[in-house]
């Protein structure tokens, strides 16, 4: 009776067992690769770490170090200010191709691998093509510009200039928010649109009263994750103004938090100063994160919303 026991106790546990062995690979890879970097970087972040000698605990001085380091408050605010003009802009125009594209016959399937391929360019190169297309004298936007009598700004040198040139090259990108829109186009149902052009609903009407609200948590999830991404800004901008000990482009107006994080741990090797503003960097984009949830909730509808 006792084995029978047994072997139905085990026969029960088999069912329960079998999902955390198939995961347990990623959980493994989560704990050593992800967890365990995060929760050593919060102590690294009470010390002082030159990765050459051993951490020296400083408590919170490297937090107070912070506030009075000028250079934060600059790679911040140039951070945020990229991040208020970019996302909108990226949105906006994502949208406006996909709904051309939810318009598009034969053509589509094309389209869509067009808008994509640049998805997959190097964010080394597009730093590079930055200066290339940027240049104030010689380069492709400006000469552009100048078949239609403006003269175009120096983007490169300018600092008033190179957030927006950024921002203009950040565009390069929008194919995969493209296709996630697209997706989410087609799932609206036909039949809303018939009935509103039977009630006499004009074209701006059905996309801002059906189409926008039918997409919003597509929409969303693009606005959430588009934003952490500008927050965490740093290849192109690093390899246009910064890479390769490059002096001669170096703007203070490209130095985004993530660039400033670098040079200290990787540059100037201040490793325990840099997980700190790692740290400040996380709880920034968390509160940024938790009010687009709370806004979420009045513009957000999903489909099983009374």
């Amino acid at each position: 009776m006792g084995a029978a026991v047994r072997a139905a106790r085990r026969r029960s546990v088999r069912p329960r067992l079998a999902p955390w062995l198939f995961i347990a690979p990623w959980l493994l890879g989560f704990a050593v690769f992800t967890a365990w970097p995060v929760l050593y970087s919060g102590y690294l972040s009470l010390t002082d770490y030159d990765v050459v000698n051993d951490p020296n605990f400083v408590g919170f001085d490297n937090y107070v170090r912070m506030f009075e380091d000028p250079k934060v408050g600059l790679a911040l605010w140039n951070t945020f200010v990229y991040t208020v003009v970019q996302v909108p802009l990226y949105v906006l125009v994502s949208l406006a191709l996909a709904l051309l594209l939810n318009r598009a016959g034969r053509g589509a399937g094309w389209f869509r691998t067009a808008f994509l391929l640049p998805k997959m360019t190097p964010p080394v190169a597009v730093g590079v093509l930055v200066l290339l297309l940027l240049n104030g004298q010689q380069g492709a936007l400006n000469e552009f510009l100048g078949w239609f009598g403006i003269d175009g700004p120096n983007w490169t040198t300018d600092s008033a200039w190179v957030k927006p040139g950024l921002i203009l090259m950040s565009l390069w990108t929008v194919g995969s928010s493209v296709l996630i829109l697209l997706a989410a186009l087609r799932a609206v149902p036909e039949e809303l649109y018939d009935a509103a052009v039977i009630d006499g609903a004009s074209g701006w009407y059905r996309t801002t009263r059906i189409t926008v609200p039918m997409i919003s948590p597509a929409l969303f999830f693009v606005v959430v994750v588009n934003t952490i991404g500008a927050f965490q800004t740093f290849t192109e901008a690093y390899t246009a103004y910064f890479g390769a000990g490059n002096s001669t482009y170096g703007n203070d107006a490209a130095l985004f938090y993530v660039i400033y994080l670098f040079q200290q741990g990787f540059e100037f090797f201040h490793m325990g100063y840099a997980s700190a503003m790692a740290w400040l960097l996380f709880l920034v984009v968390a509160v940024i994160t938790a009010v687009q949830l709370v806004v979420s909730r009045r513009l957000v509808h999903y489909e099983g919303d009374r």
